[in-house]
């Protein structure tokens, strides 16, 4: 195990180093490859740098946190609440946007304006980072080195996989995202979230609806998490631990009982970009810190 976690860091290192990298020189006959990109996506940016494209990055949206080389950049807004004319204003050679950016009416005037607008699909699933990977790799004009990429993503994402599978234990597991002051929502199905943990080898603990529903203190307690996932933002929105495990939805839950409250960056955890597989790994261990999973035994 020890070797596997490794090998993710190792790839960490990898995409990291392909972030510098000048793009590859377009073939004989073909185009020469987009040189004025804006990226809408915190995982569409991340791929876009870890296929050497960072220098051709004219801005990107808020979500964009990661590598540290896209904080620097212009914002064009939240991803679902962009607007045409600052995009436009920049003159992109390539708008590169997940599949739910939006209002789908600036969708419309960005194409009107005659602007390249490629929609990257956003499936939560291993095969989901690939296409991901292979959408991007096409639009930017370097399908082979974005087959490489997708590849080692693949192979690591395997490897979490088998490893999952033969944990002892599948905690269940509750998302809660905050986004305000207002009730917790609860992460159902089709869902980034129920797809991680799916991955770090939980079980999603609420069942009977797809998407975000806020939660009730009934619902929680007939969920019986062992586990309440949050992302650090909405920890810290929340009040921290204390206050999580306090919340009339959580206090008579057994990870409520336990103070069992895993938080993680949101863009590693939710993005399903190259970073998948470390996340859940990542997950994996913190989920059943008493499976050996960090001593590399299984």
């Amino acid at each position: 195990m020890v070797r596997r976690i490794t090998v993710a860091l190792g790839l960490l290192l990898a995409f990291a180093l392909t972030f510098a990298a000048v793009p590859e020189a377009p073939a004989a006959g073909m185009d020469a490859p987009p040189s004025r990109v804006v990226s809408i996506g915190g995982s569409v940016t991340e791929i876009v740098h870890a296929l050497g494209f960072g220098a051709a990055v004219v801005a990107v949206d808020t979500s964009s946190v990661f590598p540290a080389a896209a904080t620097a950049l212009p914002k064009v807004g939240y991803m679902r609440q962009i607007a045409a004319e600052p995009i436009l204003a920049l003159t992109p050679t390539l708008i590169l946007a997940e599949a739910d950016s939006g209002p789908p009416a600036v969708l419309d005037q960005l194409r009107e304006a005659g602007a390249r607008l490629v929609l990257v699909p956003d499936d939560p699933t291993p095969l989901g980072v690939v296409a991901k990977v292979e959408t991007i790799g096409a639009a930017l004009g370097v399908p082979e080195r974005a087959q490489a990429l997708a590849e080692s993503i693949r192979r690591d994402l395997d490897s979490v996989a088998s490893t999952v599978a033969r944990l002892p234990a599948h905690p269940r597991v509750l998302f809660l995202l905050s986004v305000g002051s207002g009730t917790p929502m609860a992460a159902g199905g089709n869902t980034s979230a129920d797809g991680m943990i799916a991955l770090a080898g939980g079980v999603n603990a609420i069942r009977g609806f797809d998407g975000y529903k806020p939660l009730s203190a009934e619902a929680a307690v007939a969920a019986a998490p062992d586990i309440v996932l949050v992302t650090e933002r909405s920890l810290a929105l929340l009040g921290g631990i204390d206050a999580v495990v306090a919340l009339p939805e959580i206090a008579a839950t057994p990870a409520g009982r336990a103070r069992r409250i895993v938080a993680m960056d949101g863009l590693l955890m939710l993005g399903f970009g190259p970073r998948t597989a470390t996340a859940a790994m990542m997950l994996a261990a913190r989920f059943q810190p008493d499976a050996g999973l960090e001593q590399g035994r299984p």
